[in-house]
């Protein structure tokens, strides 16, 4: 009944069929707004792990497939979700047609996506040489900064210090054979015998592969071999020995040159600082950890902050 004395109540517009009733959620929770508490939440949504579940599945099955496969199972999915509308329709089989037309979906997204990848990484001559272990001279675009290794012993097997650097094989020929152009990643192990910038080692300074800048073209002299680790995403390492300088034949991009100097200003402006403000500063910012001791990396690995140093600076700002 509504009251004389004011507005009616939620309770007389629910009864009135002006308001729609509120949830038994709502109004178990004693208040207006109802209550945010966890028992008094819905039944967990379970919907789209399927979904997910069967695009990682595929993703991860499909990775080395044939291409004829991976065509065969991308139209299959398609044609499917095609006849999927054809189905006998009763009033409760509208949902499970969407789930499994998201599912097919999923699986046919997923399929196309590692089938691309797979290709890329087998496609050109690369991946044969490199199960050939092959003597080659390839002409590389650097496609990340350059990063230096920590010297390790394994028993009587002590790894030296390298510069490991991504990249992309454009051009590539073998001892007394033609050069053929394509295109296939690679992870670029260059030994070194010198110190990082910001430190010395017996006296040495830095090794001058450390400065180099992504879209670097170089040309190097080096042996192929394939992937121990990381065979999903390169088609294989090339380890370059005994080079020194590295020969440039391509400078960096105008965006890459610009980003070099912007980060070699923010070190500049932080050489006042103490030794670990020094080398944490640009790291946190712009994800450069040229200056990282040791000592400092091993203290991020112990308190599991190593991932501050790769990230950007706006999560802090």
């Amino acid at each position: 009944m509504r009251s004389l004395s004011g507005p009616p109540s939620r309770q007389d517009e629910a009864a009135s069929g002006l308001r729609p009733a509120r949830s038994s959620v709502h109004a178990s929770s004693g208040t207006r707004l109802g209550a945010a508490r966890p028992r008094q939440e819905g039944p967990t949504d379970l919907r789209l792990v399927p979904p997910a579940l069967a695009a990682w599945g595929t993703a991860a099955l499909l990775l080395d497939a044939a291409p004829e496969r991976v065509l065969g199972i991308v139209i299959g999915c398609l044609v499917a979700v095609g006849l999927l509308p054809l189905a006998r329709r009763r009033r409760t089989a509208s949902w499970p047609r969407a789930s499994a037309a998201a599912l097919l979906l999923c699986v046919a997204a997923a399929a196309a996506s590692a089938g691309l990848h797979g290709a890329d990484l087998r496609r050109g001559p690369v991946p044969g040489l490199a199960r050939e272990y092959a003597r080659v001279t390839a002409e590389v675009e650097l496609t990340s900064d350059p990063r230096l290794t920590r010297p390790r012993a394994r028993g009587d097997h002590a790894a030296p210090t390298a510069v490991l650097i991504d990249a992309d094989v454009r051009r590539v020929q073998e001892a007394g054979g033609t050069a053929v152009t394509t295109r296939a990643p690679v992870l670029l192990i260059v030994d070194v015998d010198a110190a990082p910038p910001g430190r010395t080692a017996g006296g040495r300074g830095p090794s001058p592969w450390l400065g180099l800048l992504p879209s670097t073209r170089l040309r190097v002299s080096a042996r192929l071999a394939p992937a121990m680790t990381g065979g999903d995403r390169i088609a294989a390492v090339l380890r370059v020995r005994d080079q020194g300088e590295p020969e440039v034949v391509g400078e960096p991009s105008g965006p890459q040159r610009l980003a070099g100097r912007l980060r070699a200003g923010l070190r500049e402006a932080t050489d006042g600082l103490p030794a670990d403000a020094r080398a944490l500063l640009p790291g946190l910012v712009v994800g450069d950890t040229s200056r990282i001791t040791e000592e400092l990396e091993e203290a991020f690995k112990e308190t599991d902050l190593t991932h501050t140093l790769a990230v950007s600076g706006e999560k802090f700002a």
